[in-house]
């Protein structure tokens, strides 16, 4: 999800060292999570607030403390994250989000995570890709985050992939714009961690093909290229992707230039790959949500096979 703005009042307004000593674990009673959330969102009064558009969905009442352990520039206009969290009882589903909580700014971001559940389990690690905008949450990530430095992270979102050992088996298209491409890089990783296990111990889930449909204004826009060829190319028989760039000025590289297609993704490419054991998540800006999501209804795709998310 995008960054988004809410008032915060002042129990995570102080030094976030307080609440999450050490970045080992926090707690805060289900009341005072409940009372945080409903003032929040009294108190604030932007239109866009994540907390606001969010008060209905599910998120868990566990605040856990994180420490920035690894930050880079992912693209021009997007910083990647690293967080360490060591509290046991922080998980999360891939393609779930997290609500962002920041020493010293009076406003909660909304970010989704794009690492797989095993990266945290092994290591207790989540990772985030957080595109630069006029918010205080993405101006402090962008400005005066640095390593070592603490916040508090919430899980929350409908929007996710956990299929369960019994499962039948799905194929999945996954259909991403511009930093839509978190929720669903993390579902990928996850399908392909899900194929490892498969592969290794012969039972588990049985992942079918994905599909991964990726549009961004440019090369240098498209996030995490290196990781989905690097996928592509360790389960050729099972992932494959087509990036898109709409704007594209430079030359492409040799490396991208037979996975880029020039000019948005299109109806014919997403509705070739129906089938009915097939599942579609979307996340992208609004206008590119609603026309997939109403495109696959309209070619009679079930609506509980079509998932998708927004972001702002």
């Amino acid at each position: 999800m995008a960054c988004a703005a809410v008032i915060v009042p002042g129990l995570l307004r102080s030094s976030v060292g307080t609440i999450c000593a050490q970045a080992a674990s926090l707690r805060l009673t289900s009341g005072a999570l409940r009372h945080l959330t409903l003032t929040s969102i009294m108190k604030s009064k932007r239109k866009t607030d994540h907390l606001e558009r969010t008060a209905n969905v599910i998120r868990r009442e566990v605040v856990s403390a994180a420490k920035v352990c690894g930050a880079a520039a992912e693209s021009p206009s997007v910083k990647r994250l690293h967080l360490l969290v060591a509290d046991k009882d922080f998980s999360f589903k891939a393609g779930q989000w997290v609500d962002f909580f920041i020493p010293g700014v009076s406003v909660v971001g909304g970010f989704s995570i794009c690492s797989s559940p095993r990266l945290l389990k092994q290591e207790r690690m989540i990772e985030l890709a957080v595109k630069y905008a006029n918010h205080p949450p993405a101006v402090w990530i962008h400005n005066q985050c640095t390593l070592d430095s603490e916040v508090a992270v919430r899980v929350g979102g409908e929007f996710f992939f956990d299929p369960q050992p019994a499962d039948a088996s799905r194929n999945l298209v996954l259909i991403a714009g511009g930093v839509g491409i978190n929720p669903l890089l993390s579902i990928l990783r996850h399908a392909a961690d899900l194929h490892r296990d498969r592969a290794n111990k012969g039972s588990g889930y049985e992942v079918g093909t994905i599909k991964l449909f990726y549009s961004a204004k440019n090369t240098s826009e498209l996030l995490f290229k290196q990781n989905i060829l690097d996928l592509v190319n360790e389960f050729p028989e099972k992932i494959a992707c087509s990036l898109h760039v709409t704007k594209q000025t430079t030359q492409i590289s040799a490396e991208l230039q037979p996975y880029i297609t020039e000019g948005r993704i299109t109806e014919k490419e997403i509705r070739d790959h129906i089938s009915k054991e097939t599942l579609f998540y979307i996340c992208g800006p609004p206008p590119m949500t609603d026309f997939f999501s109403k495109q696959l209804e309209n070619s009679h795709v079930p609506k509980e096979h079509i998932c998708f998310e927004k972001w702002w």
